[in-house]
């Protein structure tokens, strides 16, 4: 079992954006973060799951994550978006789809464990992520 801690990050919103992970078995911990020019908060937070999920190989993980929008995406809404040919509830094009549509292949194979964690509250490692994507962020000011 692996445990990620994902966050996204956005100056502006639109604007300067980072996305940041950190996972661990536990023995080791790897920390990756990325960052785009022109992107919002909503984008970084779904890209920080992508790349996390893309990094680690293991089968059974934990996603620890402070973004509702991405967590009940994929546990909520995800399934009648695509029923709905990617369209919401009133009709409209999903925003983010070609993130959405990422973000459930790469969770496809996997067996997830999703955890709401409060941002900004003195959790460790949802903290560590928050300062990692802020950081790749703050690098392209």
């Amino acid at each position: 079992m692996i445990t990620i801690w994902t966050d996204g990050s956005c100056l502006g919103n639109p604007g300067p954006g980072g996305w940041a992970f950190v996972a661990t078995d536990g023995a080791k911990t790897v920390e990756r973060a990325g960052a785009e020019a022109d992107t919002t908060n909503n984008r970084m937070e779904l890209m920080a799951v992508i790349r996390a999920l893309s990094a680690i190989k293991a089968q059974k993980v934990e996603i620890h994550i402070d973004s509702q929008y991405v967590k009940n995406g994929m546990q909520v809404w995800i399934k009648n978006w695509k029923k709905n040919n990617w369209r919401t509830a009133d009709k409209k094009p999903v925003k983010n789809q070609d993130l959405w549509m990422a973000l459930d292949t790469a969770a496809a194979e996997k067996d997830i464990k999703w955890v709401w964690v409060r941002g900004h509250c003195g959790n460790k490692m949802n903290e560590r992520a928050d300062t990692l994507a802020r950081t790749a962020a703050e690098s392209l000011k």
